[in-house]
């Protein structure tokens, strides 16, 4: 599919990744448009913004008019991910099934549940074990019967745990690069010295933008190209090294989360997700990079910008007088 200015490329989510997959459109010399609830603070320069609720099937179509391409980049608050989210992919959905054009999906990893350390390739059956999971799972069967009985065409791109500059929601987000920059110790879940893949935001957004714009994309399910899998501990060791001192791990047990959950929803949350750490999670990319010779950013580079990004959130924020809690 050949790239020209008069094609309209529709983002729904204005997330991290909506935002950075907005860019490498423009980029691209594409017309782009961003659709979500509220206005975001901040879009790339020349991006559209139109407002639009995507459980509302007809704001959802009227928002997306003149699409060539759909992107469907939403997410829901974690707490409330299994009542929310189908509804929002349902709306994306209709949209795009309604104007007649491609719809390219983000997903996550939840739906294939706990494989035993097995690296997950794109044939891998989807038997989530979780809420969260089952949900997942039931989203994309969606996706694909829609996509079998000819109503739409769609791509899948699936990726890991994202981490980026401003991604703070993570596993490898604030409680990470935010902690040590402050000098304090890292804090993951389950157990540090086994590999993780973690999806670099810029990456994800640059797989999506392939997966809109090559027609040999189109009807399959892939994984998107990111860094190297490595460790959890060689990560930090790699954030050890940008932020120029040595950083702490604090890993958090199951137990702890657990009891931490009862106060905070969001934490709860993790509890049932908290497999992902306590095996080997590797996401074999070879089938995206050997159709588009695409790779991911190298890990170095993708901390060392991560942690500049975080530095600067730092230095740019508001200063507040200091108080002094002793007792």
């Amino acid at each position: 599919m050949r790239t020209n200015e008069r094609e309209m490329h529709v983002v729904f989510g204005s997330g991290q990744v909506g935002r950075a997959l907005a860019s490498q459109l423009v980029g691209l010399g594409l017309s782009v448009r961003v659709v979500s609830r509220r206005r975001p603070v901040q879009l790339p320069e020349g991006v559209e913004w139109r407002g639009a609720d995507a459980t509302d099937v007809r704001a959802t179509t009227d928002a997306a008019e003149g699409a060539t391409v759909i992107y469907q980049c939403l997410n829901a608050p974690y707490p409330k991910w299994p009542e929310m989210f189908p509804q929002l992919q349902r709306g994306v959905l209709s949209a795009a099934e309604r104007l007649g054009v491609l719809l390219v999906s983000l997903e996550n990893l939840y739906g294939y549940g706990p494989t035993s350390g097995v690296p997950m390739t794109e044939d891998l059956p989807l038997a989530a074990t979780t809420a969260k999971g089952r949900t997942r799972a039931i989203m994309t069967s969606e996706l694909l019967a829609a996509r079998d009985a000819g109503r739409v065409h769609i791509a899948i791109g699936r990726a890991s745990d994202f981490f980026g500059a401003g991604v703070t929601e993570s596993s490898l987000g604030e409680h990470v690069f935010g902690n040590a920059l402050a000098g304090r110790r890292a804090d993951f879940i389950g157990n540090p010295d086994l590999p993780h893949t973690y999806s670099y935001v810029p990456d994800v957004a640059a797989g999506l933008a392939i997966l809109g714009t090559r027609k040999d994309a189109v009807d399959e399910i892939w994984h998107l190209a990111g860094p190297e899998t490595v460790t959890t501990s060689e990560i930090l060791e790699l954030v050890s090294k940008h932020v120029g001192h040595r950083v702490a791990i604090r890993s958090v047990p199951k137990p702890l989360l657990r009891a931490l959950g009862v106060f905070n929803p969001t934490l709860r949350g993790l509890v049932e997700m908290a497999y992902e750490f306590e095996e080997p999670f590797v996401l074999d990319t070879t089938k995206f990079q050997s159709a588009f010779g695409a790779v991911g950013t190298s890990l170095d580079v993708a901390v060392a910008t991560t942690v500049n990004g975080f530095r600067g959130e730092i230095n740019h924020a508001p200063k507040h007088p200091t108080i002094s809690n002793r007792h």
